[in-house]
This record gives C-alpha cells, sequence and structure tokens, in this order.
C-alpha cells in the first residue's frame, strides 16, 4: 500500500510516499481501506518534532512510528477474528489511536477503539473532523460548559476553535468568537453569538467578562485573557502558547494549586466518535473545509498548514472518487 513516510525529524520535504506493507489483520481488529484524511498542526509539530521535548515520546534520534496522521474515514475491508460490530462494506470514521497510520491507504483498528459508523448522507471529507473536535470537547468538558455560561474562544476559525464554537452552542453557552476579518462570517454561521475582529478590536478591552477563556490557537497568552476572566473564571488553551509559555504556567498552576488555568489532556474515546457521529447526522457540527490535496500533494498540505493560515481543517483525499464530497 501507499503510505506518506517519515523516517527522520525535519520539514514537509522529508516526507516520502512509499510502499509499504498492509497492516496484519488480528483478532478483535478490522482493516479499513481509507478515503481520506488530514493534516493538522499535532502532524507538523510531531513532523519537526518541535518543541525537543516530545521527542521523549516520539523518539530520541528518529520517529519510532513513521506514518502520521490522526483522523480517518473509509470502508471496512475486511474484519478480523471474533469482531461483531463491522462487516465488510461499511463506512466508518475515527480517530487513531497516539495520532498514528491514518496517512496511509490502509490501517488496521480494534474494533472497539475510537471508530464509528459513518453518518447518513455525508461523504467522506465531511467526516474527518475528529482531531479538532476531540481537543475542543476536552476542554468544554473539563470547564464543566453548560447553559448560564459564556466562553470566548480565541482563534475560532481553526480546526479546534471552530469545533469549539459549535459545541459550545450544543452545550447551551454563550458564545464570543474572536477572529480575524476574514473569518468574521464563518465564525457567525458556525453559531457565535459575538464575532470580534481581532485585527480592528482588541478583545480585552470591550468590557465583558467570561467564565471560560479558550485559547484555541496558542497565540494569546493567560496574563491577556484574565482582563476579561471573572473573579472564577478559567483559562485553558490548546497550543504551548507564545515562547512556550504555556509549560511554565502548567508547573506554575501546579504548584499554586491553581483553578484558573487548565491544560486537560484528551484521550481517544469511542464513545466521543459516536458523540460526534451524533452531532453530524442531526445537523448541530459540520466540517469546515480549507483545502483538499491527493495522497502525492501531501507535502504542500504539511507546508500549507505550518504558515498556521487554514481556516478549519485540511484534507488528504486517498481515494477521491469514491463518494467523497468535492469542494
Amino acid at each position: 500500500m501507499k503510505a506518506a513516510v517519515n523516517t527522520r525529524y525535519g520539514s514537509p520535504d522529508v516526507i516520502q510516499i512509499r510502499e509499504v506493507p498492509k497492516p496484519t489483520l488480528r483478532r478483535g481488529e478490522v482493516l479499513i481501506k481509507v478515503h481520506a484524511t488530514t493534516v493538522s498542526r499535532t502532524d507538523c509539530g510531531q513532523l519537526r518534532a518541535h518543541p525537543f521535548f516530545i521527542r521523549l515520546i516520539t523518539g530520541l534520534v528518529r520517529p519510532r512510528r513513521t506514518i502520521l496522521g490522526t483522523d480517518f474515514s473509509g470502508e471496512i475491508e475486511a474484519v478480523g477474528e471474533g469482531v461483531v460490530s463491522f462487516t465488510p462494506g461499511d463506512r466508518v470514521f475515527g480517530l487513531t489511536p497516539g495520532g498514528y497510520g491514518g496517512h496511509a491507504e490502509y490501517l488496521s483498528l480494534p474494533e472497539d477503539g475510537p471508530i464509528a459508523a459513518m453518518p447518513s448522507g455525508l461523504g467522506f471529507d465531511d467526516v474527518v473532523v475528529g482531531e479538532g473536535a476531540w481537543y475542543a470537547d476536552t476542554y468544554l468538558q473539563a470547564f464543566g460548559l453548560g447553559p448560564g455560561h459564556n466562553i470566548l474562544i480565541y482563534g475560532a476559525s481553526g480546526a479546534i476553535g471552530a469545533a469549539a464554537v459549535q459545541l459550545a452552542k450544543y452545550y447551551g453557552a454563550e458564545v464570543t468568537a474572536v477572529v480575524a476579518a476574514p473569518h468574521v462570517g464563518l465564525a457567525r454561521s458556525l453559531g457565535a453569538d459575538r464575532v470580534i475582529d481581532f485585527t480592528a478590536e482588541d478583545f480585552t478591552k470591550i468590557g465583558d467578562k467570561f467564565d471560560f477563556v479558550m485559547d484555541a490557537v496558542g497565540k494569546t497568552t493567560f496574563f491577556r485573557c484574565r482582563k476579561v476572566m471573572k473573579p472564577e473564571g478559567v483559562f485553558a488553551a490548546a497550543d504551548l502558547g507564545p515562547h512556550n509559555q504555556n509549560v511554565l504556567l502548567l508547573l506554575w498552576a501546579a504548584v499554586t494549586r491553581s483553578k484558573r488555568i487548565i491544560f486537560p489532556l484528551p484521550k481517544a474515546r469511542k464513545g466521543f466518535v459516536e458523540f460526534l457521529r451524533e452531532r453530524l447526522e442531526a445537523g448541530e457540527f459540520r466540517a469546515v473545509i480549507d483545502r483538499k490535496y491527493p495522497l502525492e500533494g501531501i507535502v504542500e498540505a504539511y507546508r500549507y498548514v505550518e504558515t498556521g493560515k487554514k481556516t478549519g481543517i485540511v484534507v488528504i483525499q486517498l481515494t477521491p472518487n469514491d463518494g467523497t464530497t468535492q469542494g
């Protein structure tokens, strides 16, 4: 099978499209023919091993696992002994445990892993939204977000931010989205009650106070955001922040036992993918697709994501003519 392989850390230029062995199917597993996946900021970080300390997990000298990719959608090609939930031909989507394996023509996963039947009426490109939604929901759940709360989401046009706006509205909160001028209309279409163009207005001077502030892109700081937080307000960031300062902030919060700063770790769960399927099927959540590339164009996809200018998700189509929607 073809796969995007990186045997060393570095820029997108280290990625090569190679023929590699198809996964061996084991008891309790399903083999998936991948139709679509994504390139995300997480993939870019793992590719470059940035910051350096992530090599303690991914491999000190070179990557232990050489095929990246968290999101996937596709069809069940075969099932292992004992599998009862899926049959060949089923259309499925989900998350790869650990964020590896999606950038390939085939993928094997445990039957009870983070995988679910695709929502009816949607194409393969429309459902590779799991990673952004997964991160967003982890933070919203950690906040305890619900009716009566208000939340400010900084960077509400990326994969995590766009997901956070939609899920926060589903949970019944009042949402203020902070985006650049070109994305004001998008944030409104996703359900934001108020949208602030940060290129024209300083969001810290709007006069409102929030129960929760979420930095979905890692480009602002707690010290700036606390100006708009209520006395018991809580801040969370989905990245390391400018100059990786959120690492130190996390240590400070642990030492002082501060409850105003949280950095919950997402964990891929089957239950979450089922939850996401329900939201997609009910029309309460939708994909925001920026660009689409074939597998052979994945290096260019990485380069584009690294610019930090993407909106929503960047899709990699492995089988563009097999039922995927075209944008």
